[in-house]
């Protein structure tokens, strides 16, 4: 296919065909509607009661409470509703961060645009490891070769060529001068002209109709709905347990009142029961989380990825691009004959791409220049045919007619160049030494021969039919990243395995390894030697081994799967296309995301923008944070929940009588109001424990909430309950009628303790006044804190206390409400300072 228009399409032209087209993109899932998410929250159970109790107040004659109430679940709903619009919004941004980008020559420049922005008639640029973003003709190929699979379903990648025309020169339907949106570029690069975008695709037209398939629970999410439905069915039995008991011990009214007062207490004590705050809890938490490590350069796909980063135990990384900095560089060459260094330096120039995108080739052009051996001088003469590299053979080779006859040059792994080479075996013994001695230094070593051919028919068919006179080895060094030593170090503390996965020799790889401080480096495993081992004995095998060589794909997946099956928690960090398969089979893929591939970044659940190891090391950290104070959160919840449930429990077994019960359920939504917003934003804002990073991963299968959790839980909970029941109890002795005033002496200390409790919470180990004292410059803890104070004065001070039956309170009462608030929570302060000094 004749072309000519190279310079690309002018700023006008784009913005015409954007007019004509649209932008490039696929059908897009529709947005559920904003009534079917209220409609989702309104059926949760803890809002149904809440809408019951309300009902059952004008019932009773009593509309103004019945209004207060409604109120209340209105206000609950929107807190939910625009906590979800939060949520949505994070996820927004985190996925525009990601829009995938693609080359392209415009106006004779060549710009990195998004994909979306493509039009037809672009010249698109794509190489290894993109994601072919729209159809097009290829106009230009180097050794390329696309994975069409999901298109065709045949897993083998397909060789492309020029087109020489628009129209289909084949019978079969799918095209190999013809690139396709969703195939995957494995190997090579060219230059496409974009002929359909968006929905015209052919994978636009079969995306119409495709079905979303909804993702599974998280662990996580599968344990938080444990608990709820737990506590659930208790509240339900509880709700009828003090229902029947209200009815026969509240004799002096009506029939039809005693039933309704019944209700209402146990719709009480189930309020009390149902810890409905914990999915606002779990999705407050990691979509925060997941923001705050969007903002230091780590990209969180899935969120459940976030909390399940604080609990791995392996990492395992790529060393090229992830250990090192994949900037290669020639570092040494050795000819077999002293005498052919300057042949040896033309040849590995000639066996290179004439326009390279791997790193090595352009290391071997930039010192093949400084040789004298420039990119003109090299390719001046006809290229007859070539030897593209596969992962099977691990060598490529060059055709040149040259000087008068046929030249085969070849480079490769030097296993696989000595395989098809001319040589003895006392040569072979000379040129192993050699390459272990570069392998020692840590030098990546590429090996390098030639065919000299009289005429083109005598050409071999295939690389490995050649006979190659050996002509020598390349070194090249790709050193490790600075500072990725001390990166090592904090992953070794904190009980985090650390392996190197890799496709270069072992020796390199150890030499690297004990470079950077990766534990058992001296041994490793070879790709060959794993294909003699079963599953079993592999997963014997790596509990010793941290060094792998000579992988393919297939081998990584082999290799994290022997990790899990020892029951290790699995992270693996790529950037290649050969990295996605173990990417997606890991418990937690992490793409690069400057370096890596499209595919790889695809197959990922979190991308690092700046591709440095460092950015591991905090996600890790952040992720152990964030579990921690979900689980704080957790414990806070039971805490709270534990005086409300017993408050409501016990009242109508003393015989109190319904009007004067200590919290009706107006009151125990009341205190929801405060728990949520206290709970989820103030624990969610806490610092690492000091030990975060010094103390070995968290047990995968162990509860959220652990026998000692729970035990300090009810402890604290029964605390409280004896603090604000008994200043409630006393005051209701002491003047029975005043029913108000004892109320408010209860609900005061409960929320004072709460204060409390969120500062004593927020660490195992320090302070809740060193904790507080952490956040002292943090604006929102703040606004928080503040609100929940002016918001206590004024159902004490303002007329709202009236609607709520409260009543002011005294200096001295306020103050006496105070100390018991604090004494009640503060005692755990003490055992933290008794266990430190026991340790």
């Amino acid at each position: 296919m004749e072309f000519s228009n190279w310079q690309g399409l002018t700023q006008s032209e784009v913005e015409e065909r954007q007019k004509e087209f649209g932008l490039n993109r696929l059908e897009e899932k529709k947005q559920e509607p904003f009534y079917s998410k209220v409609v989702k929250i309104i059926l949760e159970p803890m809002f149904l009661l809440l809408i019951l109790a309300g009902l059952i107040y004008f019932f009773l004659g009593d509309p103004l409470d019945g209004i207060v109430m409604l109120t209340f679940v209105f206000v609950i709903i929107a807190i939910e509703v625009i906590q979800e619009w939060k949520t949505d919004q994070t996820l927004h941004a985190l996925k525009d961060l990601s829009a995938p980008k693609i080359k392209v020559i415009r106006n004779n420049e060549s710009i990195e645009i998004l994909s979306e922005e493509l039009v037809p008639g672009d010249i698109m640029l794509i190489e290894e490891g993109n994601k072919v973003p729209a159809d097009g003709f290829v106009v230009k190929a180097n050794d390329l070769r696309v994975n069409e699979s999901s298109l065709t379903g045949e897993t083998e990648a397909v060789w492309k060529k020029m087109a020489e025309s628009k129209k289909s020169q084949t019978k079969d339907y799918w095209r190999n001068d013809y690139v396709y949106t969703g195939t995957l570029v494995t190997t090579g690069s060219a230059t496409i002209l974009v002929n359909t975008t968006g929905t015209n695709t052919e994978f636009g037209k079969i995306g119409k109709h495709l079905v979303t398939v909804e993702t599974e629970n998280s662990p996580l999410d599968k344990q938080i709905g444990k608990l709820v439905k737990v506590s659930a069915i208790i509240a339900f039995l509880l709700l009828c347990v003090v229902s029947v008991s209200t009815f026969f011990s509240d004799t002096s009214l009506e029939l039809k009142n005693r039933i309704i007062q019944s209700i209402l207490s146990g719709i009480t004590i189930a309020m009390a029961m149902i810890p409905e705050e914990l999915p606002v809890v779990l999705t407050v938490f990691l979509s925060m989380g997941a923001w705050r490590l969007a903002k230091k350069q780590s990209l969180v796909r899935k969120l459940s990825a976030v909390e399940t980063m604080g609990a791995i135990s392996v990492l395992a990384v790529d060393k090229t691009g992830t250990i090192t900095e994949n900037k290669m560089t020639v570092s040494n060459v050795w000819a077999f004959d002293p005498d052919e260094t300057d042949r040896l330096n033309e040849v590995m120039g000639l066996a290179s791409e004439t326009d390279p995108y791997d790193p090595m080739e352009i290391a071997i052009l930039d010192y093949n220049e400084k040789k004298g051996w420039s990119k003109e001088k090299l390719f001046n003469s006809p290229l007859v045919t070539e030897y593209p590299f596969t992962d099977e053979i691990k060598m490529m080779g060059h055709v040149w007619k040259r000087n008068n006859h046929i030249e085969v040059t070849v480079k490769g792994s030097p296993e696989s160049v000595l395989r098809v080479s001319d040589i003895t075996t006392e040569m072979r013994e000379i040129i192993q030494t050699r390459i272990d001695t570069f392998a020692k230094e840590g030098l990546r070593v590429i090996a390098v021969g030639e065919q000299i051919i009289d005429t083109i028919d005598k050409v071999p068919e295939t690389i490995e039919d050649c006979s190659l006179k050996f002509l020598g080895l390349i070194g090249l060094a790709d050193p490790p990243r600075s500072g990725i030593e001390k990166d090592i170090e904090e992953c070794i503390e904190a009980g985090i395995n650390v392996v190197m996965i890799t496709g270069d020799n072992g020796m390199t790889a150890t030499s690297i390894a004990k470079k950077i401080g990766i534990s058992n480096a001296d041994n490793f495993l070879t790709g060959f030697e794993l294909d003699q081992m079963n599953d079993n004995m592999l997963a014997k095998k790596v509990e010793s081994v941290n060094v792998f060589s000579r992988v393919t794909p297939e081998h990584k997946m082999r290799i994290i799967k022997a990790f899990k099956e020892n029951g290790e928690v699995v992270a693996m960090t790529g950037d290649g296309v050969n990295d996605a398969p173990a990417l997606k089979y890991a418990d937690v893929g992490i793409a690069m995301g400057k370096r890596g591939s499209e595919v790889s970044r695809e197959a990922a659940d979190i991308i690092l923008l700046d591709d440095n190891f460092s950015t591991i090391v905090n996600t890790v950290k952040d992720g152990r944070k964030v579990y921690d104070n979900i689980k704080k959160a957790i414990g806070y919840i039971f805490v709270i929940h534990i005086p409300i449930a017993l408050t409501a429990f016990l009242g109508p077994v003393l015989g109190i009588p319904q009007a004067a019960l200590f919290l009706l359920p107006v009151h125990v939504v009341l205190l929801e109001l405060v728990i949520d917003p206290t709970c989820s934003v103030v624990l969610e804002r806490q610092p690492s424990e000091p030990d975060v990073m010094k103390r070995p991963p968290r047990d995968p299968n162990a509860t959220i909430l652990s026998q000692r959790l729970l035990i300090r839980s009810i402890l604290q909970g029964i605390m409280i309950f004896f603090a604000s029941f008994s200043a409630y109890y006393y005051t209701l002795q002491q003047v029975p009628a005043n029913d108000e005033l004892a109320r408010t002496m209860g609900m005061t200390v409960l929320i004072i303790a709460n204060l409390f409790l969120v500062q004593v919470n927020s660490s195992n180990k320090l302070l809740g006044i060193q904790t507080f004292l952490k956040l002292r410059h943090d604006k929102v803890t703040w606004i928080i804190l503040g609100g929940t104070i002016l918001g206590l004065l004024a159902l004490i001070y303002s007329p709202i206390n009236s609607f709520l039956d409260l009543a002011p309170l005294s200096f001295m009462q306020l103050l006496i409400c105070l100390f018991l608030g604090m004494v009640s929570v503060c005692w755990y302060d003490v055992v933290k300072i008794i266990r430190s000094k026991n340790q």
